[in-house]
């Protein structure tokens, strides 16, 4: 089973989000002219998880970011167990917005919730609507940001009716400037610290509901650890804002942080300089992944090229600084495993040596 098979082509999409970045640069003077000089784009930003505008003395960071189709594996164990799921629906929307803006070690301020639903019957449900308040709400308190409203829009015609489609998006602030992570900081020798993930967080999902509909079960078959298919997939995604803001705070010079979401571990060369990305220890195995791979089946060079595979997030540190984040990671109830360690090369490429695996920069296309 391939993630393009299911519906999910990255090649198909990328080009997309390259033509648009090339016409979002073109409005990137309107900052000048509206406030007289004092604003302007940072333009190492575009293609980087979050957008940066620089101020005087900080950089304001603006995200958006959708869940995807978690929510529809939740709906089906909602009708089976239930039990909601929304408030982990929640914290998986939230996670997705705040963890791209951490990444250039933007503090979150504010999050806007937008959910759209096929039919305005689906906000009835009392029990769905508190655990989705109640989770977003937890979330942002996770996230250390105010939760700023967002928008409600019933589209009947362009939803499906019983389904919603949840997104959001999120200011931040980078203050002192001095905090900022930018790609130019990589040097060969850096080590890569990996950031546990709880599961297979919010990616991946269109493939993993696709392997539900083979089983006779479906989401109720148990994982080898007794946990049911459908329980495991809907562990809420890390908030890792905790994370970066502890390590700026020590003094731990973040030289790059990559959400590993989308593209899975090809997410490690997201940077533009030509750095081979050496991987030689993996993180423990989640009994999720394992099933993912038997039951798709889904070999490792599809699996690592798009899932998570137990990694949810990557530090670029100097060697001197691994033991310091390792201690703030576990300190924010993460576990984090050195990994590896960036090279000076020709060309980007992540090199998965326990696995054999190696994935080209061509693969990744997202500038």
């Amino acid at each position: 089973m391939t993630y393009a098979g299911t519906g999910v082509d990255y090649d198909a999409m990328d080009p997309f989000k390259r033509m648009a970045q090339l016409a979002g640069c073109e409005t990137a003077g309107n900052l000048e002219r509206f406030s007289n000089g004092e604003l302007s784009e940072f333009e190492a930003s575009r293609g980087e998880s979050a957008y940066l505008i620089e101020t005087p003395d900080s950089y304001l960071a603006h995200v958006e970011e959708g869940l995807g189709t978690k929510n529809l594996a939740a709906d089906a164990m909602y009708d089976l167990t239930g039990r909601s799921y929304y408030d982990h629906i929640a914290q998986d929307t939230v996670a997705m917005i705040v963890n791209d803006m951490a990444t250039v070690g933007a503090h979150p301020l504010s999050v806007a919730m937008h959910i759209a639903a096929g039919d305005a019957r689906w906000f009835k449900d009392g029990q769905r609507a508190r655990d989705l308040i109640e989770g977003w709400k937890n979330a942002c308190n996770l996230a250390q940001c105010a939760w700023g409203g967002g928008e409600t829009p019933t589209l009947r015609g362009v939803v499906v009716p019983g389904a919603v489609v949840l997104s959001g998006s999120a200011i931040g602030m980078v203050k002192p400037k001095e905090r900022l992570i930018t790609s130019q900081n990589i040097q060969h020798g850096d080590a890569i610290v990996l950031i546990e993930s709880s599961g297979i967080h919010a990616n991946g999902l269109t493939m993993a509901r696709k392997i539900a509909e083979t089983l006779p079960e479906g989401y109720l078959t148990l994982l080898e650890d007794g946990r049911t298919y459908g329980d495991a997939l809907l562990d809420p995604t890390h908030i890792y804002v905790g994370l970066v803001t502890g390590c700026l705070n020590r003094g731990v010079q973040i030289h790059y942080a990559a959400n590993i979401t989308g593209h899975g571990w090809r997410k490690l060369m997201r940077a533009t300089q030509p750095f081979t990305y050496v991987v030689e220890r993996l993180p423990r195995q989640l009994p999720i992944f394992d099933f993912l791979q038997k039951h798709g089946p889904v070999d490792d060079a599809e699996a690592y090229g798009n899932l998570n595979m137990g990694a949810g997030f990557a530090l670029y540190v100097a060697e001197a600084d691994v033991d310091a984040a390792l201690a703030i990671a576990a300190a924010n109830n993460l576990g984090a495993l050195h990994a590896g360690h960036i090279e000076r090369s020709d060309a980007k490429r992540v090199v998965i040596r326990p696995k054999g695996l190696e994935y080209s920069g061509e693969t990744l296309s997202v500038r």
